[in-house]
């Protein structure tokens, strides 16, 4: 039998082979320890008798043709013998594999929520199950939280579109609609369409973070936050927020445009969930041999427990579906996904006063 034979063989089919064998070899081993031994009396010519070189019948020996007669026959008994107790002994072994085999394809199928759990005996079968357990539990987690996301993420899409498709019917059932009515209807046309367009932008950053770092290149935290901080001044102080920034060298490694959105989505966030008059005060420097960047601003007071849920896709504090263009949950989202792909550290805590403090610490500036 070949190599590329055998490996067609199932599993227990080479079991049972490997058991036989060992059986077998076992069986030769004892069969020439005894054999050589018995020959070796046998053999032996007592004083006064005249050497013969085997001993007869009557003489109480064992002849060296009997010996080699009896030793083939029991080497051919064996070979049933060796494959019957290597099948009976591989199909014992393999047995709870079956069931976990057969359990598993039922899950697999989209049952998520069954599980082996496999009790006793502690060993390295039962091991096998609880970590498949954890691996159907994680899947089970994964295609849910995809569930949500496409779910949120239609209906995002779809309020925009109805909005517009509304506005247009009306424009064009109005018999009496004059050039001004048609601009207004333009112009509320062109603001859905910016607010699916942020929406689809917002999407695709996530996406893009999701998918994880493609290049690494030496950048400054401080530079990334002054050109993000340039272009939100403007709206800042039409909100009368005030910009606070301690930009100091932090230099590290990664994707300078997911970093850069990770700094952008921090400071819209910090500057969009914010009251009049209140402040957001950003700071980049080095904590050891890491950068560090912190953005801390005040607001409504956030809940300790509702923290984590912030950074999931299209979750928010005061959830809300009507299009006003305060968010569409997606910004922290982002940041945790960019910082995960960085393999950096997020630090979240509420303040107690409202507001949120944000640090992102990244590795030294070695690529991966």
């Amino acid at each position: 039998m070949t190599a590329q034979q055998l490996a067609r063989k199932s599993l227990q089919t080479r079991l049972a082979l490997a058991y036989a064998a060992a059986v077998y070899a076992a069986g030769v081993l004892v069969l020439v320890l005894v054999l050589v031994p018995l020959v070796s009396v046998g053999s032996t010519t007592p004083e006064g008798r005249p050497s013969s070189g085997v001993t007869t019948g009557s003489g109480g020996g064992i002849s060296l043709a009997q010996a080699l007669t009896g030793s083939a026959v029991a080497l051919v008994v064996l070979i049933p013998v060796a494959l019957a107790l290597g099948w009976f002994v591989a199909g014992r072994f393999l047995h709870p594999l079956r069931a976990i085999t057969a359990t598993a394809r039922n899950i697999s199928a989209g049952d998520l929520h069954r599980r082996l759990d496999l009790g006793e005996p502690a060993d390295e079968l039962t091991e096998l199950g609880h970590t498949l357990d954890g691996l159907f539990a994680r899947l089970q987690a994964s295609f849910d939280a995809q569930r949500h996301f496409v779910a949120n993420a239609s209906h995002e899409l779809r309020t925009p579109l109805a909005g517009l498709r509304t506005l247009l019917e009306v424009a064009l059932a109005d018999p009496g609609a004059d050039t001004a009515t048609l601009r207004a209807a333009c112009r509320e046309a062109i603001a859905l369409g910016e607010h699916q367009e942020r929406l689809v932008r917002a999407l695709l950053a996530l996406a893009t973070s999701e998918r994880g770092v493609t290049r690494w290149d030496t950048l400054d935290l401080a530079q990334v936050a002054e050109g993000v901080l340039a272009s939100r001044r403007d709206r800042a102080a039409e909100r009368g927020i005030v910009l606070a920034e301690h930009l100091a060298p932090a230099v590290t490694a990664g994707d300078p445009k997911l970093i850069e959105s990770l700094v952008t989505n921090l400071i819209d966030n910090a500057i969009r969930h914010n009251h009049a008059g209140g402040q957001v005060e950003i700071t980049t420097g080095t904590s050891g041999a890491q950068a560090a960047l912190s953005v801390v601003n005040s607001g409504p007071v956030v809940p300790g427990d509702q923290i984590q849920r912030l950074f999931q896709p299209f979750q928010k504090l005061a959830p809300d579906r009507h299009g006003r263009g305060d968010g569409y949950g997606l910004g922290l989202a982002i940041v945790n996904a960019v910082t995960e792909a960085h393999h950096a550290t997020l630090t979240t805590s509420a303040r107690p006063e409202g507001g949120l403090s944000v640090a992102v610490q990244f590795a030294p500036t070695t690529r991966k």
